[in-house]
């Protein structure tokens, strides 16, 4: 029986920008940064109260097994933004939009009173877009 997920990739343009983007700006912590005999750059963060669920910044072209076509492909859908990776807890959004807004951090909406509560999309500079939310209380 599985019993836990302990590591979720995205992919990324430039690792480079990805770690400014989650641990400068997000505060996520860095659980291992290694160049592994191949030369991949194995780049794992994490949300500072989630310690046991790692993200693999994972750059497009990296050793993925995908031909050049698809990477071309994968990069593309991802420079447009089409693969949205998800969604970040905060426990108030508003400060932490003007927060991270004051950090440089780009968003596609400002935050809004939804059915679930408050909630701002936020992009990581490589395509990928999460929704930050603040949950209604009892949600």
């Amino acid at each position: 029986m599985i019993t836990k997920l302990s590591h979720t990739s995205l992919f990324v343009t430039d690792q480079e920008k990805a770690y400014d983007f989650y641990v400068n700006k997000l505060g996520f912590k860095v659980n291992t940064d290694a160049t592994m005999e191949n030369g991949f750059r194995w780049l794992t963060v994490n949300a500072p109260e989630q310690p046991d669920l790692e993200i693999v910044l994972f750059p497009v072209g990296g050793p993925n097994g995908f031909d050049e076509e698809v990477n071309k492909a994968l990069k593309l859908l991802l420079e447009k933004g089409v693969m949205g990776a998800g969604a970040m807890y905060t426990p108030d959004c508003r400060a932490t939009y003007e927060e991270l807004k004051s950090k440089g951090v780009t968003f596609r909406s400002e935050p809004k009173e939804q059915f679930y509560g408050i909630e701002a999309i936020i992009t990581d500079g490589c395509g990928n877009w999460f929704s930050m939310t603040q949950p209604k209380e009892g949600m």
